[in-house]
């Protein structure tokens, strides 16, 4: 599965791909958008909490790429979050920061769980043939020029719809605008029309290209 996901996004194909993008929460008690991209039409989308509706989501939908709000690897040298003396940044938050593109660094307060429970997620998928990239809705909303769900829900529905995704209700939560932003994000990745920031062994941030 996963080397038809790498030829695909080589040859620019599965314009057709379903793509899931999940905007992962540090932990379970809180709220993780998950949505599923078709072409470039929503057909589900809803927000879950433990890693076992995430994975009953995943079995269900069957998708060709998923998209995680989440960092997915320490930085470099890094064995445990919990190593103070370790490296902050990776090589793609660097790239991230020469971008001007505002975001927290990994091994900061709330970010610490979230690193740990995006990383943990990724092995369970990789487990049952899924392949996962590590997308951020703002670095893309930024790309893009679209607001971020900070900037109000209903400007980030406007951008979106902009772009040509199609399926927004307006009763879907930033969380769930956000994971719809990752979709899409996915369904670039398996075009060829993504940068990769960094590189998958050390860490990678997947966004748009510019236009």
């Amino acid at each position: 599965m996963n080397h038809r996901i790498d030829t695909a996004h080589k040859r620019g194909r599965q314009t057709r791909s379903t793509v899931v993008g999940i905007d992962l929460a540090g932990r379970p008690n809180h709220n993780t958008g998950i949505c599923t991209l078709r072409g470039k039409t929503i057909i589900f989308c809803e927000t879950v909490h433990t890693d076992e509706e995430i994975l009953a989501y995943v079995e269900r939908t069957k998708p060709d790429i998923i998209a995680i709000d989440a960092p997915l690897n320490l930085p470099p040298g890094r064995k445990t979050i919990e190593d103070r003396n370790g490296e902050h940044f990776r090589p793609c938050d660097r790239a991230l920061l020469e971008r001007g593109i505002r975001f927290f660094p990994i091994t900061l307060g709330p970010m610490r769980s979230l690193t740990i429970r995006g990383i943990a997620l990724k092995k369970k998928l990789s487990r049952k043939g899924y392949k996962g990239i590590e997308m951020f809705p703002g670095a893309a909303q930024d790309v893009w020029g679209i607001a971020r769900k900070q900037d109000g829900l209903a400007k980030l529905r406007r951008g979106l719809e902009k772009l040509g995704l199609c399926g927004l209700d307006k009763k879907m939560n930033g969380d769930e605008l956000d994971a719809a932003t990752g979709a899409l994000v996915g369904k670039l990745f398996l075009e060829g029309k993504s940068e990769v920031l960094g590189n998958f062994r050390q860490g990678a941030i997947v966004i748009p290209k510019l236009r």
